[in-house]
């Protein structure tokens, strides 16, 4: 790991957890922990750790997983800028329910579980906003459960995750879209299929005229028939 290259920028998208604290708090935030860049493929802690850091993510993009006890990996979430890893654990005193690495470079700020409990400690607006990512978190993990356990079809799956990430990605704006910038491969992680199911019913897609995919980027072109599909 190395010291980020532009400290200032990272420090300041950091802060967007905790956008509208008081001036106070974020002094706080900043006195804690310590940033690093990371390179594309680093992990940035494993499944089943025992949790001794907090990770925010500050720019970039993580890939989480966990693996079954007969070896199959199943892919959870793609953390963005503004998420926090390890949050649950490092207040349960617990272990990292997944396996955490970069899909690009990032820049990560780690703080030492003891620290950032403390700091919640010391600030309630900082720990209700915790509670709130918990409950995201929660509600995230439900709504991956129920797709894989209810969704009958890997179609159904996939039109499911596509919905979730476009609408996230655009924010009530009138074009729907998201960028991919992760393969076939690790879609198929989500959606518990395999790489060649999940080119198959991309394609598909396309040709209903329900997505259009241009290299890295995907519209979605019809929200109401992929969300009858998605069930």
């Amino acid at each position: 790991m190395q010291e980020p290259t532009d400290c200032l920028t990272c420090e300041y998208r950091s802060q967007r957890m905790f956008c509208g604290f008081a001036p106070g708090a974020l002094a706080d935030f900043n006195s804690i922990g310590a940033l690093v860049m990371l390179p594309t493929g680093a992990t940035l802690v494993r499944e089943g750790d025992q949790c001794n850091r907090v990770l925010v993510i500050c720019t970039g993009q993580v890939m989480l997983s966990c693996n079954s006890a007969a070896g199959a990996t199943m892919n959870v979430k793609v953390a963005l800028a503004g998420d926090v890893l390890g949050l649950s654990a490092a207040i349960s005193d617990g272990y990292s329910e997944a396996t955490a690495v970069t899909m690009e470079p990032a820049c990560v700020k780690i703080i030492p579980c003891s620290q950032f409990v403390a700091f919640l400690g010391r600030h309630g607006q900082a720990s209700l906003h915790a509670a709130q990512l918990l409950a995201q978190d929660y509600r995230s993990s439900f709504e991956g459960a129920r797709r894989l356990a209810l969704s009958g079809t890997v179609a159904a799956r996939l039109a499911s995750l596509l919905l979730d990430w476009g609408r996230s990605a655009s924010s009530g704006k009138p074009e729907m879209g998201f960028t991919m910038t992760f393969s076939h491969e690790a879609l198929a992680g989500f959606a518990g299929t395999t790489r060649e199911t999940v080119t198959r019913t991309l394609g598909a897609f396309q040709k209903k005229e329900l997505i259009r995919i241009r290299g890295t980027s995907v519209r979605i072109l019809a929200e109401a028939k992929l969300a009858r599909l998605a069930g």
